[in-house]
């Protein structure tokens, strides 16, 4: 299994060295010939702006568009989940518009904002929930699968092939959402 990790911005390190943890290699996606071979990608956290126009500037995008719309396993952290939201709140940017849901970027507030909880996400309890700079989900179209709450607040999703999450479970040594991913990774190979 090979997972490709989009390394044109933010915090792309910590997703690899779970994901090597857990068995998978990992192959750092900054240009385009970076996609062969590639069976699920990770959007991580970062600067959603910045990564959008990295994508676009490294003709990255389109065909990263095309592979998520064609099925290919994403798994999406904070800046992640901003660039494969349909929408955003009081925000006319898009980026690659594949997961239907409107996010509200920075909705728990700026940098000192950040904090960490504990949560359910889908069947896993006790989850920790690490927010930094975190945006949420406030509205998902009915096919979306709402995975998790934080204070009444969507916080993680899951649409057919794509794993939105608010926070940054790479940032914790629980590893149960990235053996989710992989094994979403994995049914697709069959």
């Amino acid at each position: 299994m090979r997972i490709g990790v989009v390394a044109v911005q933010g915090a792309f390190l910590e997703h690899e060295k779970m994901l090597k943890e857990l068995g998978a290699d990992c192959v750092e996606i900054r240009q385009k010939k970076d996609l062969e071979g590639i069976d699920g990608f990770i959007f991580p956290g970062g600067e959603s702006t910045v990564q959008g126009k990295l994508l676009k500037e490294l003709d990255l995008f389109d065909p990263i568009q095309k592979a998520i719309f064609n099925g290919m396993p994403v798994l999406a952290t904070c800046a992640g989940l901003i660039l494969l939201a349909e929408h955003l709140e009081q925000d006319s940017t898009t980026h690659l518009q594949t997961l239907p849901v409107t996010v509200k970027r920075n909705g728990y507030g700026r940098q000192l904002g950040s904090f960490k909880a504990y949560g359910t996400v889908d069947d896993m309890k006790n989850v920790p929930l690490v927010f930094i700079r975190a945006p949420y989900i406030t509205e998902v179209k009915k096919e979306v699968k709402i995975l998790s709450y934080y204070e009444n607040r969507i916080v993680a999703v899951q649409y057919k092939n794509q794993i939105g999450l608010s926070f940054h479970p790479e940032m914790t040594k629980d590893t149960r959402i990235h053996e989710a991913f992989l094994k979403l990774v994995k049914s697709g190979k069959n």
